[in-house]
């Protein structure tokens, strides 16, 4: 049985005869933009210009304007399609719904002229996404491989919290990790009355308000340029610091230091240093989690991710096996 998805060399998942999903290609014109993440959002410059349309949703599309400038989407025809809104093309169908992974992130379904139903997953968690069911799902493969399983047995956000609240007993915490899993971490503690302030530098404070335009509670947020986050830091005062993982071996060396990672399968707490410590965080799924939207899905075909950081050969692979799914790993070739 064949169906009309793929995923290119460049990282665009192809869905039915139009669309191409987080990059560029230029045979398809329709591009679906799932996410503001940096590798979601390859080739937008050049789907802006040459595309019909661009579709994300509302939040990622305030997401990547904050990111790139007011400017950033002066050319081309953006679309924002709130979940669960279907728009028409040519005789098929496109419509997104959430899933769990950061702010305005997005599955993709494309029923085609057939009927068939297309589902692209995006980047998500299994725990909040709704399951769609498919006839070829394409999925991310991210903790695709067997090793990559999260059985803590004790509550992550929890010990995230406690450890938090050790640290701004010595002083100001400093806490790295990407956008999107940054606020996530902001709404933990606050929602865990963590009543401190929280700094972030203009790239973090801006994606910040973002988030806080569409809903997410956050806390008290001050710039760090301002004179009362300087000198709460200066005097390493209790308060909380967010910063992209970029900056880690730049800022907060001697202070305590926290790196949220979904890259850790051995505790839910390691510590790294005499003052830092990982914790296992995740905003993907786990290697189960991956099973488990296969399973309910109930696809006739998966097509499993592999153009991005991932483990797609090993997944396809153990899907075959475990469930007794057809499934393939496309681009082929590439690293898992």
């Amino acid at each position: 049985m064949s169906f009309k998805a793929g995923v290119t060399e460049r990282g665009a998942v192809l869905l039915g005869r139009y669309v191409a999903c987080d990059a560029f290609d230029e045979n398809k014109p329709l591009r679906v933009v799932t996410h503001a993440h940096a590798d979601h959002t390859a080739g937008l410059s050049h789907s802006l210009r040459i595309c019909e349309k661009v579709l994300m949703t509302p939040a990622t599309r305030d997401l990547i304007e904050v990111m790139h400038g007011p400017l950033f989407f002066r050319r081309g025809n953006v679309e924002t399609l709130e979940y669960g809104k279907t728009i028409h093309y040519d005789g098929e169908q496109i419509t997104l719904f959430k899933a769990d992974h950061i702010l305005g992130a997005a599955q993709v379904l494309v029923e085609d002229a057939e009927g068939k139903r297309l589902v692209f997953t995006g980047d998500f968690r299994i725990e909040e996404t709704p399951i769609l069911y498919s006839d070829c799902l394409v999925i991310e493969a991210t903790y695709g491989s067997p090793s990559c399983r999260r059985s803590f047995g004790i509550n992550v956000k929890t010990s995230l919290v406690q450890l938090v609240e050790k640290g701004l007993r010595t002083g100001s915490v400093y806490i790295f990790s990407y956008h999107g899993k940054l606020q996530e971490t902001m709404q933990i503690l606050h929602d865990a009355c963590v009543e401190v302030p929280f700094v972030a530098p203009e790239n973090v404070y801006r994606f910040s308000r973002v988030c806080e335009k569409h809903g997410m509670r956050l806390g008290e947020l001050v710039l760090s340029s301002e004179n009362e986050a300087q000198e709460m830091l200066a005097k390493d005062l209790p308060c909380v610091a967010f910063y992209h993982l970029n900056q880690k071996n730049k800022v907060g060396l001697d202070n305590f230091r926290v790196c949220v990672s979904g890259w850790e399968f051995t505790s839910a707490i390691h510590r790294t240093g005499l003052k830092e410590y990982t914790v296992a965080l995740s905003d993907h799924s786990d290697f189960n989690g991956l099973l488990e939207y296969v399973k309910c899905s109930e696809p006739a075909l998966v097509i499993t991710d592999n153009s991005r950081v991932s483990h797609g050969e090993t997944l396809a692979k153990e899907i075959r096996k475990r469930i007794g799914i057809d499934a393939i790993s496309l681009p082929k070739g590439h690293p898992s």
